[in-house]
């Protein structure tokens, strides 16, 4: 079946894993070939190595790929203020404004609800959100649901079929056949692995056995020793949950999270076949991405949930379809989430939406000169504000909602999230400052799991220098816009969100009086 678009717009997917950390693939040094596909596929559009994501968080860093907005002045800092979100006009807006069908395949978690998409079929982390399950989903269903959102020891039942990203593509490709050729479509397929509860059927639980993984570089002490408090207490809570055979289940959990990588690989390869018979590759373009990363068992941690990690804001990212160079590996561009939207307002001749601060990838997808001070640097942030929590609170986690027996635990809590936490990424260094100055500064090219705070180091007193003004600066530029002035002050914007090309903005940029007025009146989360 043959399948055309109006206005010869490109047919958009975005395929978004869930808690995938960037260097688990082969192309990227990892020993195991967890994602042949991928590094094969990847190839032949452009793979960002240098991608991040705004918020090592679900719901902030997908509020984030919607608005273009960073989770400070998109307000959904937290996975519980989603009713908060902040900002003038998102993807979703933008796409519908120009005539595409929406679907969203999978996990949403983000502002928006299912309903919102043209099509929707839902799959959660506990199972699927369906009434009509056949025995074979319902066992899988009951079987997750009975991991305490943790891992499970022996392989899922139901085979690969009931699987979450095996049901996320079949729909996807449901989708693409009853769109047919009335319109461009968009499809966010949205995968609920390979986060927690790690699990995984057979053929793949057996695929990377846990006496055969790569060892890990930082075990739980140099964690404990070298990494703050927080992580001091996400190591004692992990010591918990997996109790006195702690090694053995941590390890069977990292087995299971690299099985599901090859899993997802296989969905994706399976995906782009679909396209390929639907002749529908030569018009769409792919973005794949994570929202964050995983510590995989660094630092004695699985999961997430504290400060700015490089192993959790970096993120895989990958862009291919029309218009984009095969250029492969990108090594030198940074990449960030925020940057997705304005992407694909310029890919489809789209103004940017007023607020977005992301910038147009698109001269890097085309391997166009003169944009590198654009992206030299990546911007992350965390906390939802306040002291930070301590012992002497005698706040305790049943207390909080964190867990309720300690056999499932929740890294995201109110210690992990309170504060406010500022990193950024630029050469091979990165940098971490809270808001009661303490800092950190690793040089990754030496220390690429950050054991060796140089913060106080007098050796590296001009690069935390300098490092410390670039964060000031994306600080700053990252202050939000709106509300703009409503009258007389014009905003001078330019139309990419570049800072560094030249521009001069007709009638001296934004007009507030009119148009951005009239957009804030009519938008429902402009509070």
């Amino acid at each position: 079946m043959k399948h055309t678009n109006h206005d010869n717009k490109p047919n958009i997917i975005i395929i978004m894993t869930d808690q995938q950390r960037a260097d688990l693939r082969q192309s990227c040094g990892c020993p195991l070939n967890t994602m042949p596909f991928l590094d094969e596929w990847a190839k032949g559009g452009v793979d960002f190595e240098r991608a991040y994501t705004p918020n090592p968080t679900c719901m902030p860093a997908r509020v984030s790929m919607f608005t273009g907005r960073y989770s400070q002045t998109h307000h959904v800092r937290t996975n519980h203020n989603r009713e908060d979100a902040f900002y003038t006009e998102d993807l979703l807006d933008v796409l519908k404004k120009n005539g595409y069908q929406t679907a969203l395949c999978g996990k949403n978690h983000s502002h928006h609800d299912y309903e919102e998409f043209d099509y929707y079929k839902k799959t959660e982390h506990l199972g699927l959100s369906e009434k009509n399950m056949s025995k074979e989903e319902r066992v899988f269903s009951d079987f997750l649901n009975q991991t305490n959102f943790v891992d499970s020891r022996t392989p899922a039942p139901g085979g690969v079929t009931v699987q979450h990203p095996y049901r996320n593509v079949s729909d996807a490709l449901e989708f693409m056949d009853g769109v047919g050729n009335k319109a461009p479509f968009f499809a966010w397929i949205s995968m609920a692995e390979p986060h927690n509860p790690y699990q995984v059927p057979k053929p793949y639980f057996d695929m990377f056995p846990p006496e055969k993984l790569p060892v890990c570089i930082s075990g739980k002490e140099a964690g404990d020793a070298h990494k703050g408090e927080r992580f001091l207490r996400l190591s004692k809570v992990w010591e918990q949950v997996y109790g006195p055979e702690a090694k053995e289940h941590m390890d069977r959990s990292r087995s299971n999270y690299y099985g599901m990588l090859r899993l997802i690989d296989d969905q994706l390869r399976r995906l782009m076949e679909g396209l390929q018979e639907r002749n529908l590759e030569e018009n769409t373009i792919v973005i794949y991405l994570s929202d964050h990363g995983d510590f995989v068992g660094e630092y004695g941690l699985m999961r997430k949930g504290t400060d700015l990690s490089e192993l959790l804001t970096h993120i895989p990212m990958i862009f291919k379809g029309p218009g984009i160079a095969a250029g492969g590996k990108e090594t030198q561009a940074f990449a960030n989430i925020v940057d997705i939207l304005p992407t694909i307002c310029d890919i489809i001749g789209e103004e940017i939406p007023v607020g977005v601060q992301g910038k147009s990838l698109l001269p890097v997808l085309r391997q166009e000169k003169g944009y590198e001070a654009e992206f030299n640097r990546a911007y992350s942030e965390s906390g939802y504000g306040g002291l930070y929590w301590e012992d002497k609170d005698q706040l305790d986690y049943r207390t909080e909602g964190a867990t309720v027996d300690m056999t499932g635990f929740d890294c995201l809590n109110t210690w992990t999230q309170c504060g406010q936490i500022r990193g950024l990424r630029m050469d091979h260094y990165r940098i971490q400052v809270d808001m009661m100055g303490e800092g950190f500064l690793y040089d990754l090219s030496k220390d690429p799991m950050e054991l060796h705070n140089l913060w106080e180091d007098k050796e590296y007193s001009s690069v935390k220098a300098a490092m410390m003004q670039e964060l000031l600066s994306a600080m700053m530029q990252n202050t939000d816009v709106l509300p703009v002035p409503h009258y007389r002050y014009r905003m001078k914007i330019h139309p990419k969100g570049y800072w560094h090309q030249d521009y001069i903005a007709p009638d001296s940029g934004v007009n507030p009086s009119g148009t951005v007025k009239a957009i804030y009146s009519n938008r429902k989360y402009y509070k």
